[in-house]
């Protein structure tokens, strides 16, 4: 019996072993990137508005029912800095002590001015713009410029929303239509408003309907995201200059010398040649719904292989985008692309940041919409990614550089290369469809010696149109395929020949 008994427990030993060692090879292997989930405190309405890194490597975030809040990745503990605030929507670190915050009223100065780790001074830095209540008239912000400059945006009022009988600043009702486009009834809604070092608010760029996300570029341009919706027939990221309209007509009241009535009478025609066009368009459904942050890779590689690419979270997915900027003709265009999607990341990807070790920050917030609350992080493993590293306009198509030397015969087969171009339609109307997707052929194909540069060569090519590229099983040299097969790029401007 009990020989029995240990030939029994020898087999199941065995089959034990032999499944375990089944499991193990039949792991995923590791990917380049890894979603981590920060503990929140408990009682906390953890929707993030804003998340930035203190010098000594502590992470401050604010949340939107008013609390900031301070976090030691060492030991993991969460302290109380300030709390009180109204929809804090942005935040800029001055010092271990203190920060500058965007809220619903003002751009607030907050302090710990005798070390005890806890805020005891908030102080108004500017508020010298209007409110009426409305419930969508969010604000974000500040970034800061090389010269000192600090930069906030301005939501539009929600045609869903009302006026409060007591408001801020000179009411004007040609800001509003008729119709159901968001309004500017107050300075200086859909505004990039810009304070300068000696204190003064200033109008900086207008036309905008919901720029949930400032940022620079590695060259300093300073660039913002915009939703879709009336205007705005998908969302964009858009290089902001000063001076210049962006498309929502509803803040051209607020102009210096409008003298032109109701910006929402004016033709589409009219309105169409005074407006900037976006450095990229987001597809929607198919990029991003709601971007948010632009935030640049300044890691120097300790995130992977994009330092000087840009990174958007967007709200309505599990999905955060990278975005490669190109000069052409004197402006910026370029393409976006899936950088994550899901594995363990959620949704509301609201606010961005680096921490001091290369690591990716990411605050979540639902404020109404889709989304989820609370904060991760995106750790880069070492194992290089199998991507797309940019992607480049030529005078005859685009020049595809990717991460890893690809497999001639997959990468050379111009079958795995699917183009269509669209556009979307520039109007009053929420959204757009995507207006004459026509597939454009890819004639010709190369690779470089190195084996990580491909030339296509299309068919045809014409400024005004986002060309979607959907790539087909193209593998490496060994064997291993894309991470990912879509990439869309905005043709603003033709290279020249």
């Amino acid at each position: 019996m009990m020989r029995g008994n240990l030939y029994g427990l020898f087999i199941a030993g065995l089959f034990l072993l032999l499944g375990c060692t089944a499991k193990k090879s039949e792991q995923i292997p590791e990917r380049s990137y890894r979603v981590e989930t920060i503990d929140m405190p408990e009682g906390l309405t953890a929707e993030t508005g804003a998340l930035e890194f203190l010098p000594d490597g502590r992470l401050i975030a604010c949340f939107l029912r008013g609390e900031v809040m301070i976090y030691d990745p060492g030991t993991k503990k969460w302290h109380l800095f300030a709390e009180g605030l109204h929809d804090p929507l942005g935040m800029l670190v001055v010092s271990r002590s203190e920060i500058l915050v965007m809220q619903r009223p003002e751009l607030t100065r907050i302090k710990d001015t005798d070390g005890d780790g806890e805020a005891d001074l908030y102080e108004t830095v500017t508020d010298d713009f209007g409110i009426t209540g409305n419930y969508h008239e969010f604000n974000y912000g500040p970034v800061k410029d090389k010269d000192g400059n600090l930069y906030i945006a301005l939501n539009l009022a929600s045609k869903g929303g009302g006026i409060r009988p007591e408001v801020r600043g000179r009411l004007d009702t040609l800001g509003r239509s008729v119709g159901k486009d968001m309004f500017s009834v107050v300075p200086y809604r859909g505004w990039i408003m810009q304070l300068t070092p000696d204190g003064r608010l200033l109008p900086y760029a207008m036309g905008f309907r919901s720029p949930n996300g400032l940022g620079f570029d590695a060259k300093g341009n300073l660039l913002v995201t915009d939703n879709q919706g009336d205007w705005e027939g998908t969302s964009k990221l858009y290089q902001v200059q000063e001076g210049n309209f962006y498309g929502q007509p509803a803040s051209l009241i607020w102009k210096k010398d409008w003298n032109m009535g109701s910006p929402f009478d004016l033709s589409i025609e009219t309105l169409d040649s005074m407006r900037t066009k976006a450095a990229v368009l987001f597809p929607h459904n198919i990029i991003a719904n709601s971007p948010t942050q632009p935030l640049c890779d300044e890691t120097k590689g300790k995130f992977g292989p994009f330092a000087g690419q840009l990174f958007v979270g967007e709200m309505n997915a599990s999905r955060i985008v990278r975005v490669m900027l190109e000069e052409v003709d004197g402006a910026l265009q370029g393409a976006c692309i899936p950088f994550l999607d899901g594995e363990g990341l959620r949704k509301g990807n609201n606010r961005l940041a680096f921490a001091p070790d290369g690591s990716l920050w990411v605050g979540q917030a639902t404020h109404g919409w889709a989304g989820d609350d609370g904060i991760q992080k995106i750790v880069f493993t070492g194992k290089p990614p199998n991507d797309i590293y940019s992607m480049k306009l030529t005078s005859k198509g685009f020049d595809l550089l990717f991460t890893r030397p690809l497999d001639d015969s997959s990468a050379l087969n111009p079958d795995h290369y699917k183009f269509e171009r669209y556009y979307y339609e520039y109007h009053s109307k929420y959204g757009s469809d995507r207006m004459e997707v026509t597939a454009v052929p890819v004639t010709e194909v190369s690779i470089s010696e190195d084996r990580k540069k491909v030339s296509l060569t299309l068919g045809s090519l014409r400024a005004g149109y986002v060309y979607q590229l959907n790539m087909g099983d193209i593998r490496t040299v060994s064997g291993d395929s894309l991470d990912h097969h879509l990439i869309c790029y905005t043709l603003k401007n033709l290279a020249p020949a």
